[in-house]
């Protein structure tokens, strides 16, 4: 997740060298394809039932932020416009802090959202009725009846 949000966030930064006013689309385009695969690999992990995947995608957060805001100063100084050592500080703080919560937030929805879509498919496999064992079955003479509420 580090190298993906570093290489968009460096992509982006060499898109506004050369075209200034244009760069709205292009950074709207990039967030969305990036929370886009956050969101879709963690519903992943979560319809395939991944042993602690809440807690995998909160230490991948923490790891792509600091990760990335290393990454992008790197890419940033080699690709784009020779960035310094200067803005490594603001990249482990407020880009840091920007990314982990990039990662965190779609992953959660896509942990939430596998999770239902898991739990309605498993419950499909389940719940078909097995005919053999319907047949066996004789019928009640009286039908069930509903529990009073107490009142």
């Amino acid at each position: 997740m580090a190298v993906l949000h570093a290489a968009a966030a460096v992509a982006t930064a060499k898109y506004a060298v050369f075209h200034p006013t244009e760069r709205t689309l292009v950074t709207a385009i990039a967030l969305a394809v990036l929370v886009g695969t956050v969101a879709l690999w963690s519903a992943i992990d979560a319809w395939t039932r991944l042993a602690d995947a809440g807690r995998a995608w909160f230490v991948a957060s923490l790891l792509a932020g600091v990760g990335s805001g290393v990454l992008t100063v790197v890419g940033k100084a080699v690709f784009v416009d020779g960035t310094g050592v200067s803005a490594l500080a603001s990249a482990l703080t407020g880009g840091a802090a920007f990314t982990a919560l990039l990662v965190l937030v779609p992953a959660g929805l896509g942990l939430f959202v596998g999770g239902r879509v898991a739990a309605s498919y498993h419950r499909l496999e389940t719940d078909e009725p097995d005919h053999e064992a319907d047949a066996d079955r004789k019928p009640s003479p009286r039908p069930r009846r509903r529990a009073e509420s107490a009142r």
